[in-house]
């Protein structure tokens, strides 16, 4: 099994800047990539960014493009998520997630772990 550990949310102004970390821990070896979703009250569960475990690939929803940055470091097991230029519809719980099987990076059916999530509120 692999656990996850998110931590980095909070209350930040509109057009401020948040980093979000992911901390991986367990059976790290079978992971083949990581993302983030994030999940808005009353709404669905989304995709927002992903990152290939060897960090050669990396997606991201139309709606971050330009303003979110994802990284990660496999020596630390952590992955992170740099968002810059935060909107208000931003606002939501974020969670990690990890996939041990090959396939479309943003569907969410891929990932087999999650994280408990971690709140980013967007002021306006």
């Amino acid at each position: 099994q692999v656990q996850l550990v998110e931590s980095g949310g909070g209350l930040v102004q509109a057009g401020g800047s948040l980093r979000l970390s992911c901390a991986a821990s367990g059976r790290t070896s079978s992971i083949r990539f990581m993302g983030w979703f994030r999940q808005a009250p009353g709404k669905e569960r989304q995709f927002v960014a992903a990152i290939s475990w060897t960090s050669t690939t990396t997606k991201y929803a139309d709606s971050v493009k330009g303003r979110f940055t994802i990284s990660s470091d496999n020596f630390k097991n952590t992955m992170y998520l740099q968002m810059n230029s935060l909107k208000s519809e931003d606002t939501a719980i974020y969670y990690c997630a990890s996939s041990r099987t090959r396939g479309d990076m943003a569907a969410r059916n891929l990932y087999d772990y999650w994280g408990q999530g971690t709140q980013v509120t967007v002021s306006s």
